[in-house]
């Protein structure tokens, strides 16, 4: 196999276990009946289930999952055949057995409970404890009180077409070591979790370390094996990676302050990624992968695209007007910016004037593919990154009509990610495209992307222009407090079903650069900056 679990997929019969103290004597006779009830030519029922087919139902259920009886458990859920696959699996490819279920108080439809068990293979055994729920429906057609199948009723951290298995690792267990020689794992940096398992499958063989026996969530896409029990432990493998101890830390705690938000930091001077940290309801890596518009941070490489243009510059024109038309649709400011028909370009960057850019992205010599080639001949975005683990590297297509100018601000068809925007400010503050990166390129011998820069003069007025704003400007407040040499840009995107926007903040201070998403997070200063201010805190 090419990563995970080195052990043959059987059959889905379920191994029959060593029933618990739980309901392995139920008789499962009155299960197969008709109607659910244990009697025969019953009219069917309807309505919510009653607390006494509620508390039936359940048990039935945790009987023949103790006795490892796939087939029987399965028919009193409201999912048959996925429900068996699964619970099958259970004990012939997880190795699962002498389990034991202890219903906790209904609340409701839905029973919690705690499962204790034993993994075994290879002559290894041990204990597994956690703790699920279910919820009783009921069924549309039969009208039986039936469990609704989830696969988390297995596992509470499976999810559909995932399942347990145990066996041999292919990929040996890595130490992934911060840039101070700590070691990072998964208990004192959560976050890290999937980016650890991501290290171990691309590195787990070339770090030298020898395979253990684990109990893993295979999952059905190119995502890393989630390990959740270790039988015997192989030899660890030595990684050494680019984060930064202390700005992990501080991003772990920054991100929980808002649901669904991510945060990069990278080094300017070298690209190195100092920190990367989600704080999501599921395992997606948005802070490395996500596809989403950027807002007003994109005017980061607007302006730069307008000054290396000769259209303006820091202290030229970029009139402010309260809207601006292009090509039949009319772009606004944020509600209560003041119109300033006689705005520099540093003004209307630190205000993040919309209609400032908009006007602008109409004159001579700009075309459709302007923005496209800035973004990636002198920022590297879309230049196939190779960052050591799968990252996506900005989109900024060329395109003409409204999205020409959507492009501009940050909506459109633009899309980025936290680690794409703090390389954006990291390019923008230096001059130098250096592509962010979390594990050596020397290693595995990776060949970076490349970027020709930014021209002095033009670096040197966007940071100045990021110094305003975060001084002056739109993320003052955010960054208030922070000493050394600061500067940020702030940015809300609208998302079409969202009545809220997505709130964007990138900025630097010394050498670190950094940048944030919050879906739904209202205005940049908001929600991402925050996150942002407390990462650059940790900066040298």
């Amino acid at each position: 196999m090419a990563k995970g679990v080195k052990v043959a997929v059987v059959s889905t019969v379920f191994a029959v276990m060593v029933g618990g103290a739980g309901y392995g004597a139920y008789n499962f006779v009155s299960a197969m009946s008709d109607d659910g009830s244990g009697g025969v030519g019953e009219a069917k029922r309807s309505g919510p289930p009653t607390a006494d087919e509620i508390a039936k139902t359940s048990k039935d259920f945790f009987a023949a999952w103790e006795k490892g009886d796939a087939a029987s458990a399965a028919a009193f859920t409201n999912n048959n055949t996925a429900a068996e696959v699964l619970l099958a699996a259970y004990g012939a490819d997880a190795h699962i057995g002498d389990v034991q279920i202890t219903p906790g108080k209904a609340t409701g439809a839905t029973v919690p409970y705690s499962v204790k068990a034993t993994v075994s293979y290879d002559g290894k055994s041990k204990p597994l404890a956690y703790k699920s729920k279910l919820t009783v429906v009921r069924g549309v057609t039969t009208g039986k009180a039936l469990v609704d199948w989830q696969p988390s009723l297995v596992y509470p951290k499976l999810q559909r077409d995932d399942r347990l298995v145990t066996g041999e690792s292919a990929n040996p267990a890595i130490e992934a070591v911060a840039r101070d020689g700590s070691v990072l794992t998964k208990e004192k940096y959560p976050s890290l979790g999937p980016v650890l398992d991501a290290l171990r499958e691309k590195y787990g063989a070339e770090a030298g370390g020898t395979p253990g026996i684990e109990l893993v969530i295979k999952h059905p896409d190119q995502t890393p094996d989630t390990s959740l029990l270790t039988l015997a432990e192989g030899k660890a493998g030595k990684l050494e990676t680019t984060i930064s101890a202390s700005a992990q830390a501080a991003a772990e705690k920054a991100v929980k302050l808002y649901g669904q938000s991510s945060v990069v930091a990278v080094k300017p001077t070298t690209g190195e990624v100092l920190a990367v940290a989600n704080n999501r309801t599921d395992s997606f890596n948005a802070a490395f992968e996500g596809t989403k518009a950027p807002g007003s941070t994109m005017k980061i490489i607007t302006a730069a695209m307008l000054i290396d243009n000769g259209v303006t510059s820091m202290n030229g024109p970029a009139p402010c007007p309260p809207d601006a038309v292009w090509q039949g649709q009319t772009f606004k400011n944020l509600t209560g910016m003041e119109p300033n028909e006689g705005a520099s370009l540093a003004n209307s960057f630190m205000r993040s004037c919309n209609t400032a850019f908009i006007k602008l992205i109409d004159e001579k010599p700009l075309t459709d593919e302007s923005l496209t080639l800035e973004a990636q001949n002198r920022f590297g975005i879309g230049e196939d990154w190779k960052t050591g683990i799968v990252s996506f590297d900005g989109k900024v297509p060329a395109v003409s009509g409204p999205d020409r100018a959507a492009n501009a601000i940050g909506q459109g068809q633009v899309q980025m990610n936290p680690l794409n925007m703090a390389s954006v400010t990291a390019t923008a503050i230096t001059g130098a495209f250096r592509q962010p990166y979390l594990v050596s390129p020397k290693l595995d011998d990776r060949e970076l992307a490349t970027a020709k820069g930014l021209p002095y003069n033009t670096a040197s007025q966007l940071k100045q222009m990021m110094r305003l704003t975060a001084t002056q400007g739109t993320a003052a407040k955010a960054m208030a407090g922070l000493g050394g040499d600061i500067g940020a840009k702030t940015g809300s995107a609208e998302v079409d079903g969202q009545q809220v926007s997505n709130s964007w903040f990138t900025g630097f201070r010394n050498d670190m650069a950094a940048a944030a998403m919050t879906e739904e997070g209202g205005h940049g200063g908001d929600a991402a900056g925050p996150i942002v201010a407390a990462v650059l805190r940790a900066a040298g």
